[in-house]
């Protein structure tokens, strides 16, 4: 049948026949309705767990009940481990007489490899231990980068985190504190890389451990590292503190392979899927066929290179370009981050002592001038862009303007004495 799956057991549908969990399952007819759909369902995934594992049995009870209240019955509390203050999201039901076994359903957050590379044997080993001390429920990856251990007991959580400890793996970030970090897959098999990622990664958590967890801060802070301006982390709008690898030189073209290109797919398809498709008019195709780059208004969005990958490709002159104050809805509804330094060359040791020294000041800073779950970039806008940069002993750069294309006005007070002194820092840089 070409319905039926290649490997059934594998498959995302899969339901075992044997039954080790000892509690019956409940009826959870309109669970049952969200597996009828044409997708895998999330239903089936939780039911397989249930097969061998009473938790999962009163959770999927509890889920049923959730839906015909249409209330949610999880209440917070503090769950915590030996000598840290934070990585578990403690879970405690409400209707914990009626389904005893999921009463306590905590989830503990794990940091992952940089770059999640992980092996076949290292995956094993952290399914085997949860199936031990947890509900066997996980998610790959939670939105901070954490591996979600999701369900377990209070009293599970201390053997479980000894056990991967032991074997390398550490508690991620949970409540007002450093949050764990994120980096792309990035030089390892992407060759847009403009930076070493995993190397950023490792340096700004290693260096934020203790604030990760004990929580002293006003609230989360995150770290993401995004290899080029394609930013597969999402680090722009996610990340307090971003840091996307780009160039500052001219994209390459490579001539030949644009007109394989137009060879294989027409000059048509070129024009209206690559030049038409810039969004700064940076892109011309000549009646040879050649294309140009007006590269002083290539703004990097890496469409061009992502549709004519080998014709084009970064430039030369690689670094990073660092963005303060990314989060989703909270005080101030969703911001994107702000452009704190345009270019930075990352060579040198030196390079990434200054990088984690930018961090380091500005945590600081908002330590010390945030209010209560605020977050850094809701303190920028709180307070101005200038004072931050004054705090943490920056210079104000004129990339740093949000909306260069659509400001409608700027000042022209000082503005000699303040571009001479540009010049300089430019220079000197």
């Amino acid at each position: 049948m070409a319905d039926q799956p290649k490997h059934p057991t594998k498959h995302a549908s899969y339901l075992p026949e044997e039954k080790v969990s000892e509690k019956p399952f409940y009826d959870t007819p309109m669970l049952d309705e969200l597996e009828s759909g044409p997708w895998p369902s999330f239903v089936t995934g939780l039911k397989r767990l249930a097969k061998r594992n009473d938790m999962m049995v009163d959770l999927l009870g509890q889920l049923e009940h959730s839906y015909k209240t249409r209330l949610g019955y999880w209440k917070g509390g503090t769950v915590s481990v030996f000598q840290y203050g934070g990585g578990i999201i403690p879970r405690f039901s409400e209707v914990g007489d009626m389904f005893p076994a999921s009463r306590e359903f905590h989830t503990l957050r794990v940091q992952p490899p940089a770059g999640n590379h992980y092996t076949t044997d290292m995956l094993r080993q952290l399914s085997n231990s949860w199936n031990k001390y947890g509900s066997g429920l996980i998610a790959f990856h939670g939105q901070t980068g954490n591996i979600m251990f999701i369900g377990t007991t209070t009293k599970n959580t201390q053997p479980f985190f000894d056990e991967v400890n032991e074997y390398g793996f550490d508690l991620g970030g949970a409540g007002p504190c450093v949050r764990t970090g994120m980096s792309c897959v990035g030089a390892a098999r992407c060759e847009q890389s403009c930076a070493n990622e995993q190397k950023l990664h490792r340096l700004l958590v290693n260096n934020f451990l203790d604030d990760m967890h004990r929580p002293a801060l006003p609230y989360k802070f995150k770290f993401k590292v995004s290899g080029c301006p394609n930013d597969c982390m999402n680090s722009i709008q996610r990340a307090d503190f971003s840091v996307i690898g780009t160039w500052r030189d001219d994209m390459k073209v490579d001539q030949a392979e644009v007109k394989n290109f137009i060879d294989s797919k027409s000059r048509q398809y070129v024009i209206d899927n690559v030049v038409s498709r810039c969004p700064t008019n940076a892109l011309s195709l000549d009646d040879d066929d050649k294309l140009h780059v007006d590269n002083r208004n290539c703004v990097r969005c890496m469409h061009c290179i992502n549709v004519m990958t080998k014709a084009l490709s970064p430039g030369d002159d690689k670094g990073v370009t660092v963005l303060i104050g990314g989060k989703r809805t909270l005080k101030i509804g969703d911001t994107m981050g702000t452009v704190i330094i345009p270019f930075k060359k990352l060579e040198k040791d030196s390079d990434y002592e200054e990088l984690k020294e930018l961090a380091e000041n500005t945590i600081d800073f908002w330590a010390e001038n945030g209010l209560e779950h605020e977050r850094c970039g809701e303190m920028i806008e709180r307070i101005g862009l200038v004072n931050y940069l004054e705090g943490v002993g920056m210079e104000v750069d004129p990339n740093m303007i949000a909306s260069p294309r659509t400001s409608s006005y700027v000042r022209m007070d000082t503005w000699d004495e303040e571009a001479a002194k540009w010049e300089q820092r430019k220079a000197a840089g």
